[in-house]
C-alpha cells in the first residue's frame, strides 16, 4: 500500500515489472473498507506474503492534515484519517511534518496488523508480515520504520 503520489511508483521504486507486486494506493496511504478488502484479497486469494505500507516525504496529504486548514469535500474524510498521528507526533522531538508522516505510517501498520479476519490471523499464523516504510525522494531510498 502506497501513497498515490505520483513521485512514488512502487513498481519503479523497487524495480518491478507489470504484474511483479499487487500495487493499492491512496493518499497518505488512508485506508478504507474497500482499501482493505483489495489488501485482505491479495493475502488471502494471491498469497502475498509481504504488505509494505509505503509513506514519503514531503507528503500532502499528511501536510493538509498538520497545517489543520479548511478542508472541502471528501478530503475532509482523508484529513481527518491522518490526524491522529498529527496529534501524536505533536508530543514529539523534530520535525511535526516528518514525526506526522512517519506516524501515519505506522498506525497504517498497527490497523492492518490488527485487522480481522483474514490479515490478523494470517500475521498470526506467519503467512504474513506487514511492515511500514518511508521513501526518500532525494535519495531515492526506502528506510523500514520500526
Amino acid at each position: 500500500m502506497a501513497c498515490s503520489d505520483s513521485r512514488v511508483p512502487p513498481e519503479i521504486v523497487f524495480d518491478q515489472g507489470l504484474g511483479d507486486i499487487f500495487v493499492i494506493r491512496t493518499a497518505g496511504e488512508v485506508m478504507d473498507n474497500i482499501t482493505l478488502g483489495s489488501i485482505e484479497y491479495a493475502v488471502d486469494h494471491l498469497n502475498v506474503p509481504l504488505v509494505l505500507v509505503l509513506g514519503h516525504d514531503g507528503c500532502g496529504a499528511v501536510e493538509a492534515a498538520v497545517s489543520g486548514g479548511e478542508a472541502h469535500g471528501h478530503i475532509v474524510d482523508l484529513v481527518e484519517a491522518i490526524k491522529p498521528a498529527v496529534e501524536t507526533a505533536k508530543g514529539m522531538k523534530g520535525d511535526l511534518l516528518n514525526n506526522s508522516i512517519d506516524v501515519n505510517i505506522q498506525n497504517v501498520v498497527a490497523k492492518l496488523k490488527s485487522s480481522g479476519p483474514i490479515l490478523s490471523l494470517a500475521v498470526k499464523q506467519d503467512k504474513l508480515m506487514i511492515l511500514g516504510a518511508r521513501y526518500r525522494l532525494d535519495s531515492g531510498m526506502v528506510n523500514i520504520l520500526e
